[in-house]
């Protein structure tokens, strides 16, 4: 059931006032009928992993992956432990599902220091290929976390590669300029002084540009890392593990959306294909109490609009690229706090927006949002 607030109604209430800012009244979206949230399927595999968190749409069928159909990454293994988590389950719109990859820490072809523990870092490739990032912890907590890396596999869900280098550091989220021959992947960092910082704010967190090229035979060559954000604020977190720059959405214009998670905004990088060095922070598009612990981002490439989920209570938030809020709406009120970590990692399509639930471990579909 959708709840809808006059504002004017209600003046004197505090805690009214948190309800109401929790449900973030928005003409844009509640008041526009047709739309509901459909449960597409469970992203709880054979093995038990549970906390769902990246979502890539496949672009192109090859091999095992089908054009259409939605890639979900998991985080925690069964114990729900969180960094441990080793497997990429393939979900059709119908809500078909199968494994696309069950990831063995002990046979990946090279370095990805700490092993396997599936992010929010997620993409598909017109060229067949899925990368995932890896930010590993050895049992559920931050002060085992590890570097980890980017990992590479082919059409056929087998891990052909491993991306390591100095400038990814915990992989949290990524998205990608796809050109088919080559591709762009941005890729936001938070283990940069996290671990040592023990808790504490350290202003370390980046955003890393890696060129791809995609030769005719063969797996993708690196041709560059280069770092275009950076100083961003992260830290480690008993409930979250950590917390850091997340959401990445490249708009048509070029410009790199970033949610800054700890600062409660939006940060633009302008013409992040081609920058050569960083442009620090970014800057603020978008910033104030709509917005608390923004996580997964998207951006709409109808309009350039910019879709946020926060963390900390359900809530989507749809803001423009001048900064203004155009809409909000509550997908997931379920614990306490009502929506609090629920909501990672989404994705637009012609049938809506598709998002993961951390809640129900599922995959669901806001109908009617076209992209």
């Amino acid at each position: 059931m959708e709840i809808n607030f006059d504002m004017k109604q209600y003046v004197t209430s505090w805690r009214l006032r948190a309800i109401a800012l929790t449900l973030a009244v928005s003409p844009a979206l509640l008041a526009q009928g047709g739309r509901s949230i459909v449960t597409v399927a469970s992203t709880v595999p054979s093995n038990g992993d549970v906390n769902p968190y990246g979502v890539a749409i496949v672009p192109a069928s090859s091999g095992n992956l089908v054009q259409g159909h939605i890639l979900v990454s998991n985080f925690n293994n069964s114990a729900n432990l969180q960094g441990t988590g080793t497997t990429i389950v393939d979900i059709a719109p119908n809500g078909a599902t199968t494994l696309f990859a069950w990831i063995d820490a002990a046979t990946l072809p090279g370095p990805c220091p700490g092993g396997v523990g599936l992010t929010t870092a997620l993409v598909a490739l017109r060229a067949g290929f899925v990368i995932v990032g890896s930010l590993p912890t050895t049992d559920g907590m931050s002060d085992t976390a590890q570097a980890g890396c980017l990992i590479v596999l082919n059409n056929a869900g087998t891990v052909v590669e491993t991306i390591s280098n100095d400038l990814i550091n915990g992989p949290w989220d990524m998205t990608a300029l796809d050109m088919g021959g080559t591709a762009d992947l941005f890729v936001s960092n938070v283990l940069n002084g996290t671990v040592a910082g023990n808790g504490g704010l350290v202003d370390e967190g980046t955003v890393s540009r890696i060129n791809l090229a995609f030769p005719s035979t063969g797996m993708p060559v690196v041709v560059s890392t280069t770092t275009i954000g950076s100083g961003f604020p992260e830290r480690t977190d008993p409930a979250a593990l950590v917390i850091g720059p997340t959401g990445l959405g490249l708009a048509p214009d070029g410009t790199l959306y970033v949610a800054d998670s700890l600062e409660n905004r939006i940060a633009s990088i302008a013409n992040a294909a081609n920058l050569t060095s960083t442009a620090g922070i970014g800057v603020t598009v978008f910033q104030g109490p709509h917005l608390s612990d923004p996580l997964g981002l998207t951006v709409r490439p109808s309009n350039g609009d910019i879709l946020t989920v926060n963390g900390n209570n359900g809530l989507l938030v749809e803001t423009s690229a001048g900064g203004a809020l155009v809409a909000t709406r509550l997908l997931d009120a379920s614990g306490n706090p009502p929506g609090a970590g629920a909501l990672f990692g989404l994705a637009t399509t012609p049938q809506g927006l598709y998002f993961v639930d951390d809640a129900s471990n599922t995959l669901k579909l806001l109908t009617n949002m076209p992209q």
